[in-house]
C-alpha cells in the first residue's frame, strides 16, 4: 500500500458523512472506542482512503503512548484527515467532526440512562442492578491492582505494598476520608520510597 500524503478535496457531504459514521460508532463503542477501531479502518482506510495505513497505526500508537483518556486517537485521526484535506482549519474540523460524532451519542445516553436510574432509585430493579454491579466492578478494580501490581513485584518481597493497598482498602471503606488524602499519602510513601 502506498503511504505517500494524500491531497483530498473533501465535500460538505463527505464531512456529514464523516460525522455521521463517528456517531453511529458511539453506539457500538460498548468496550470504549477503541473496540470499534476496526470499523474506523474499514471506513477510513480501505472505503474512502482518507487515512494512509500509516496515519491509522500512527494515530492509534501516539493516543495510546499519550497521557489521558484513549478515545484521543480519534481526535488524531481526524486531525490527519483534514490535514490530508489540506489545511490546519481542516485539520481542526476534523477534530471536531471526529470527537463530537463519538462523543455525543454514548455521553448523552449514559447521562439520560444515570439521571433516570437516579430518579427511579427506589424501584426494585434499579436497586438490583446497581447493587449487583457494585460487587462486579469492585471485583474489577481489585483484579486490576493484582495485576499491575503482579506485573513487577513479588508477592514475598513486596508485602509492605501488598499491606498498604489492603488497609488502604479498608480505610476507603470503613472511613468517610476522602480519596485525595489518600492519593497524597500514597504519593508521599512512594517520593521517600517507603515501599
Amino acid at each position: 500500500m502506498n503511504d505517500a500524503p494524500l491531497h483530498l478535496v473533501l465535500s460538505l457531504s463527505d464531512w456529514l458523512n464523516l460525522f455521521g459514521h463517528y456517531l453511529l460508532l458511539s453506539l457500538m463503542s460498548i468496550g470504549g472506542a477503541i473496540s470499534t477501531t476496526s470499523e474506523m479502518h474499514r471506513f477510513l482506510v480501505e472505503e474512502h482512503h482518507w487515512l494512509t495505513q500509516s496515519q491509522f497505526n500512527d494515530s492509534i500508537a501516539i493516543a495510546q503512548a499519550a497521557p489521558g483518556p484513549n478515545v484521543l486517537f480519534v481526535a488524531l485521526m481526524g486531525w490527519n484527515v483534514g490535514l490530508n484535506a489540506g489545511s490546519y482549519t481542516a485539520a481542526l474540523a476534523g477534530v471536531l467532526v471526529t470527537m463530537i460524532g463519538i462523543m455525543l451519542p454514548s455521553t448523552t445516553l449514559t447521562y439520560l440512562a444515570a439521571r433516570w436510574g437516579h430518579q427511579n432509585r427506589e424501584l426494585l430493579g434499579v436497586r438490583a442492578f446497581k447493587q449487583g454491579m457494585a460487587p462486579v466492578v469492585v471485583g474489577l478494580m481489585v483484579s486490576v491492582g493484582i495485576i499491575l501490581g503482579s506485573a513487577h513485584h513479588s508477592w514475598a518481597t513486596d508485602w509492605p505494598l501488598w499491606t498498604l493497598s489492603v488497609v488502604a482498602g479498608l480505610v476507603i471503606w470503613r472511613t468517610r476520608i476522602h480519596l485525595l488524602w489518600l492519593l497524597a499519602a500514597g504519593a508521599v510513601v512512594g517520593w521517600f520510597q517507603l515501599v
